[in-house]
């Protein structure tokens, strides 16, 4: 094991430039779902057992990581210094491969539980794309695989009047293009940049209020759609130019997990200030079912017909996906903020202290499989890749804080 210094040159590397099948290449994963159908991974770890590498990752941030090809990346910031950055690792080794500053200056006020890097960065294989707040506005960069920037684009303004409580919404790749969400009270936009050279292939607008969804595209209901919870309603929109296609209201103003889907049916939960749990259809028709449970930083799952959540509270939920009846309930340990993920038929489950409920998708009943402690904080989702999990977390001793990025694997 090696732990890894920060550094703020650029080092160049040969790395590749294809999207390979053992890729995780934007928030939720290359489906979307934080669903892995590959390889089981560990479902025993700590900071001594089954860890294969483990780096210091410079600065703080909830950023998740991404994976293409042997590269790790993950976004950084300083507040102290108010700079933000992207910063690589090697897959293999664990070995910082670069960081590249993006910015200086600019911070605005924050929730205490966000931080300055807290979006989770996209990649084509060929380009990352990053997205930063500061000065008020969203900026959205493209770096190639060696950290170079390739272009920068201001991507749209950012500015929340009542509460200030940050950016969190995650860009996601669709055909030639990145999309990319900002809603608060004063302005609010959905825009599609081109990956080629960063130009605004569409935009459009959004309800003025505060929100933190993420968009994210499913084939569903016969074509592609591009699904935004929040601002009192389920959105879609046609990724293809932005026109909107449904929405139907639900939920309450804001939300900050991203939309889950199966068999004609989109889920999603939130938020502030009142709290649902939402099934909708996927053709804009209505909503099937809700309920008061909520589940608001974090995002659901959905498997072989049921909906699977681990609410606010620390209580995971099973129900079924077609009516919403509720097959079982366990009370864990909470706060949540961290979005659970499903590796084969279990879920892997973590809340803000760092803890780590393995249990069994199934409706059955709860089935715990194990509990696992690292670090003492759990706000990046953990991600999985051919057997391996990637878990960003945290150490905070006598008001020192440093965060390490561990790969977790059988020795």
């Amino acid at each position: 094991m090696r732990i890894v210094r920060s550094s703020l040159c650029v080092a160049f590397v040969m790395l590749p430039s294809v999207l390979s099948a053992g890729d995780w290449t934007q928030w939720r994963g290359s489906n979307g779902l934080n669903v892995v159908d590959a390889q089981p991974a560990p479902t025993e770890w700590s900071s001594t057992k089954n860890i294969i590498w483990k780096a210091e990752v410079p600065g703080r941030g909830h950023s998740t990581p991404i994976v293409t090809g042997n590269v790790i990346v993950l976004l950084t910031a300083n507040n102290e210094a108010q700079t933000q950055g992207v910063v690589a690792f090697d897959r293999a080794t664990g070995k910082q491969l670069w960081m590249t500053p993006i910015s200086q200056g600019g911070f605005a006020p924050i929730h205490a539980k966000n931080t300055f890097a807290s979006s989770t960065p996209a990649t084509d294989g060929k380009l990352i794309y990053a997205c930063f707040c500061h000065h008020e506005k969203i900026e959205l960069v493209a770096l190639d695989l060696e950290g170079k920037i390739i272009w920068r684009r201001d991507a749209g303004a950012f500015r929340p009047k009542v509460y200030e409580y940050g950016y969190a919404s995650s860009p996601t790749i669709y055909k030639g293009t990145v999309i990319v969400s900002a809603d608060c009270d004063t302005v609010a936009w959905l825009k599609a940049f081109r990956l080629s050279d960063g130009e605004v292939a569409w935009e459009q607008e959004r309800p003025l209020m505060l929100n933190w969804g993420s968009p994210i595209v499913a084939n569903i209901g016969g074509r592609d759609q591009l699904f935004l919870s929040g601002t009192n309603m389920i959105a879609s929109y046609d990724p293809a130019n932005g026109q909107p296609l449904w929405n139907t209201p639900c939920l309450t103003m804001a939300t900050c997990g991203t939309c889950i889907w199966e068999d004609g049916v989109v889920f999603a939960s939130g938020g502030y200030p009142g709290k649902e749990t939402v099934a909708v259809k996927a053709d804009g028709s209505g909503v099937l079912w809700k309920n008061g449970v909520k589940c608001y930083e974090q995002s659901m799952l959905v498997h072989k017909g049921y909906v699977y959540a681990f609410s606010d509270e620390g209580i995971a939920y099973c129900w079924d996906a077609k009516t919403g009846k509720e097959m079982w309930k366990q009370r864990l340990r909470g706060p949540v903020s961290a979005s659970p993920l499903l590796i084969g038929d279990l879920i892997y489950a973590t809340n803000e202290d760092g803890t780590t409920w393995v249990f069994k998708a199934t409706p059955e009943k709860y089935e715990l499989v194990s509990r696992n402690q690292l670090g003492d904080t759990g706000f990046s989702s953990l991600i999985a890749l051919d057997g391996q999990l990637f878990i960003r977390t945290a150490k905070v001793t006598d008001n020192a804080y440093s965060e390490t990025l561990y790969c977790v694997g059988a020795k």
